[in-house]
């Protein structure tokens, strides 16, 4: 397999920069109530980034594949479960699309009004 094949069937998102997402997770919290404050702490819990290194990634727009390659997934990042786009997180097999489908579910949770004692569990 040549490496133009390889890179067609990797998924878009893997290229995006983690900054041209941001701004929507933070959009969509903040339409139910929850602020840019608590997205940044769910970030960060679940990627081990710093207030100062999460700020480094947005502004140096960072592709979601550096951003998870640098981050130090939490522990308990396993126990995010559920269905985020209508795909089980745990039927996920490839590493960093679970990862993604983490902080999707974990942002969701927030705009849903989740506590954030359950959400960073």
């Amino acid at each position: 397999m040549n490496y133009a094949s390889e890179m067609e069937k990797r998924p878009r998102i893997y290229e995006m920069s983690f900054a041209s997402v941001y701004p929507l997770y933070v959009q969509k919290a903040e339409k139910k109530g929850r602020t840019r404050a608590e997205v940044d702490q769910v970030i960060r819990w679940l990627t081990g980034y710093t207030a100062a290194g999460l700020q480094k990634a947005i502004t140096t727009k960072v592709s979601f594949e550096t951003f998870f390659a640098k981050a130090k997934l939490h522990a308990n990042a396993s126990l995010i479960t559920g269905t985020i786009c209508g795909v089980k997180i745990a039927e996920i097999e490839d590493p960093l699309m679970k990862q993604i489908r983490y902080l999707d579910k974990l942002v969701d949770e927030l705009a849903k009004g989740r506590p954030m004692e359950k959400i960073l569990r």
